[in-house]
């Protein structure tokens, strides 16, 4: 087999965006450069990996299999040239970290902080994203290490427990069930339910807790906690979110919260990166580092 960087970021570039137009003004090359690398590594691979769909194509139960190993490969590479770089003399060791939008509003800055106070040697990036992008961006070696809620069912990735994630049910300050005696789902019936975008974690716990209790709201989609907080404060529904998310408007009586007979599961914050390759020593210091702050479970 003769696979090459161009074949496998071409590859990429086409899953990535949906079409060999968008890969080729991603990777700033001619389409036909596109088509002919794809060519080339269909033959390599001797299977199909794209199928027409639409106007653009789409990956084939076969590019499916080969997507996760293409994206380990050029991930890796990226994250072997980094760490050469940092093996030179003076160069500068970077940790690149990701958060869910709940956990990036809540705790993952002071966490950085009291890091870089102990390790002053790395620099720190942080990238934020709903629950899909950002273990996208550990998978893809995107990421070094990321903040999220429940971690997926993925030998690919390897997850540390940190800190509790209360799951709260937000209402108005003046909701005439907020502060009273736990409610049962019944209770809830007619309320607008406020939910944020395809792909967050948030989300997905909202849609489970109404499957299981039989509710079928009336729904309106917002895309951050500090949408979903102020459509809460104005009236238009409730949400479950994580207190963390909310602690200060709690504080400050803007919110309030309705106790459940029947609350979502406990949850926890979880810390993860790939379980492919070596680990370089910037992600085992953060894992090890993040377990012991504010409480985190080792």
């Amino acid at each position: 087999m003769a696979y090459t960087i161009t074949q496998l970021r071409s590859f990429l570039a086409v899953v990535h965006g949906g079409s060999i137009t968008s890969a080729a003004d991603a990777l700033v090359v001619t389409q036909p450069s596109v088509s002919a690398a794809l060519a080339a590594l269909n033959r390599e691979v001797g299977v199909e990996l794209f199928e027409r769909h639409g106007r653009g194509v789409r990956l084939s139960a076969a590019g499916e299999a080969f997507a996760p190993y293409a994206a380990d490969v050029i991930g890796l590479l990226e994250t072997g040239r980094t760490a050469a770089h940092e093996a030179a003399a003076g160069a500068a060791r970077t940790l690149r970290l990701a958060a869910v939008t709940t956990a990036a509003e809540s705790f993952v800055l002071p966490l950085m902080q009291a890091f870089a106070v102990e390790h002053p040697e790395f620099d720190l990036i942080l990238d934020v994203g709903n629950r899909g992008a950002v273990i996208d961006a550990v998978l893809s070696h995107r990421a070094d290490v990321a903040i999220g809620g429940h971690p997926p069912e993925n030998e690919r990735v390897t997850a540390v427990p940190l800190m509790d994630n209360k799951i709260i049910l937000v209402a108005p300050a003046d909701d005439p069930l907020a502060g009273g005696t736990p409610v049962e789902p019944e209770a809830l019936r007619g309320r607008t339910w406020l939910l944020r975008e395809e792909g967050s974690g948030t989300r997905a716990l909202n849609e489970r807790f109404l499957e299981t209790t039989g509710l079928h709201p009336q729904t309106l989609t917002l895309g951050s906690n500090g949408a979903i907080k102020q459509a809460v404060r104005a009236g238009l529904g409730v949400s479950l979110i994580s207190q963390a998310a909310a602690q200060m408007e709690l504080d400050s009586g803007l919110l309030a919260v309705i106790a459940l007979t029947h609350p979502p599961a406990a949850r926890r914050w979880w810390a993860l990166r790939s379980a492919v390759g070596p680990v370089r020593q910037p992600v085992a210091d953060f894992m090890a580092f993040a377990v012991t702050v504010d409480g985190a479970a080792g």
